[in-house]
């Protein structure tokens, strides 16, 4: 993802709760790196468990995956 395409999303996607004191734990990923390893399997048309180890566990990358498609970020 180029630095010109996450300037656009970023401010698209919702703001952790620890972030704006809500509590909770930080997420412990950057959601860059979440959505690389999304764009990766769509483009790769792989299956979540194939991720490669240079991305976040595949755990991780479809929870964040199923939140953001439930708020109606991703279709």
């Amino acid at each position: 993802m180029t630095d010109a395409e996450w300037a656009a999303i970023r401010p698209l996607l919702p703001v952790p709760a620890w972030l704006q004191g809500r509590g909770g734990q930080s997420e412990g990923y950057c959601h860059r790196q979440l959505l690389d390893a999304i764009r990766y399997l769509v483009a790769g048309g792989i299956s979540w468990r194939a991720l490669p180890a240079d991305f976040p566990a595949w755990g991780r990358v479809y929870a964040f995956f199923r939140r953001w498609r439930e708020h109606g970020l991703i279709t």
